[in-house]
């Protein structure tokens, strides 16, 4: 029997972080990526987000490269996406992604800053958080891209 713990925080937005995932919605939305989560025989902590991005919080399971699973995720939602009907100004994601590992000791820390993204976002844009997270997990990055 193999264990892991390989915690992942992703966070990705819409193409140019058009505010296209409708609240009225994203309760949808995040059950359909946690079906995709689940299929990949990984564990769901926590999905929430904004009109313009998403944030993750899961396990990953070593049968299947990071790169992969966010790219599962991004594919089936945005088809999902553009034939239900229920977003019909979504132009599909992002062509990245951030994603930033953690601690069991930072876990519950992690599920409630993605729980509270609604009010979070009243004082800082994506922009900022995803600049602040890049920072804070010491990844450089080019500036020219986060727009």
């Amino acid at each position: 029997m193999s264990y892991r713990q390989i915690f992942y925080q992703i966070v990705f937005g819409t193409k140019n972080r058009e505010a296209t995932i409708t609240e009225a919605h994203c309760e949808e939305l995040y059950k359909f990526i946690w079906s995709i989560i689940k299929n990949h025989k990984c564990k769901l902590y926590r999905i929430n987000g904004i009109e313009d991005h998403i944030h993750i919080f899961s396990d990953l399971n070593p049968s299947i490269s990071l790169a992969d699973y966010i790219k599962d995720i991004k594919v089936a939602s945005s088809v999902w996406m553009k034939e239900c009907g229920k977003f019909p100004a979504f132009n599909g994601w992002q062509d990245g992604y951030g994603a930033f590992t953690c601690s069991i000791a930072q876990k519950n820390i992690i599920i409630d800053y993605v729980k509270n993204q609604k009010e979070h976002h009243k004082s800082e844009s994506f922009y900022d958080e995803y600049k602040r997270l890049l920072i804070e997990n010491g990844i450089e990055f080019d500036e020219k891209y986060l727009l």
